[in-house]
């Protein structure tokens, strides 16, 4: 049909209901509400004392499916110690051109270092920028990491870096002896965070027999 194949197409959408593009943020009430457990932009906590919770043992990076974590640990200066332990995360770095939020870093992690954050307003101008070092993630005395030129923290009160929801659960393997208990530290600008819902409700009670349908006894 040539060029005059596109045609009918114009014509047919003359007469439907025109629309137009939204200015992000500012129609319909401004922003939306984030969900409980959206997977944002990464930060590297710190204890209440401000020893930095990262020992360089880089489980994240060995799990991490996209390959975007970067983690090269040094040992600890004995008089000045930067972490707990005896090593610390001497280099830490985020390719975020590549990650894909799937949290499993923040799983894997054995001392609770790395977390999302909300944040997830932000776009970069070229890949260096991408990169996210140390200096960037770790969080500062308020908790909260290095705002970055091309981040949006305009509703920085809702997204703080510790609103990530993720929490340890207070019966690890559904012990009863654990209901209740925080078995997670605090974290520096925070505290310690509240347990989810449902995770402090009483054990289920067994049927007769002392066995559940799994066949798991009791009282142990």
């Amino acid at each position: 049909m040539g060029y005059l194949g596109g045609f009918p197409v114009t014509f047919r959408q003359r007469g439907r209901k025109q629309r137009y593009t939204r200015e992000y943020a500012k129609d319909e009430g401004g922003k939306r509400d984030k969900p409980v457990r959206l997977h944002g932009r990464h930060v590297l906590n710190r204890y209440e004392d401000g020893m930095e919770k990262c020992i360089g043992c880089e489980l994240c990076a060995g799990v991490c499916p996209a390959e975007c974590i970067y983690v090269r640990g040094a040992d600890n200066d004995p008089e000045n110690p930067t972490s707990p332990g005896e090593r610390f995360g001497f280099v830490y770095e985020i390719n975020y051109l590549r990650c894909i939020h799937c949290d499993m870093c923040v799983e894997a992690c054995p001392t609770e270092a790395i977390t999302e954050s909300k944040l997830f307003e932000f776009s970069f101008t070229n890949r260096q920028d991408a990169i996210y070092t140390k200096a960037e993630l770790v969080v500062g005395d308020d908790g909260l990491p290095k705002q970055l030129p091309w981040e949006d923290w305009t509703d920085i009160d809702v997204v703080a870096a510790n609103s990530s929801a993720w929490v340890r659960a207070t019966a690890p393997g559904g012990s009863v002896d654990y209901v209740g208990k925080v078995a997670w530290s605090g974290e520096l600008g925070f505290g310690v965070k509240d347990p989810e819902l449902g995770q402090t409700a009483p054990a289920p009670e067994l049927p007769a027999g002392g066995h559940d349908d799994h066949g798991h006894g009791g009282g142990h």
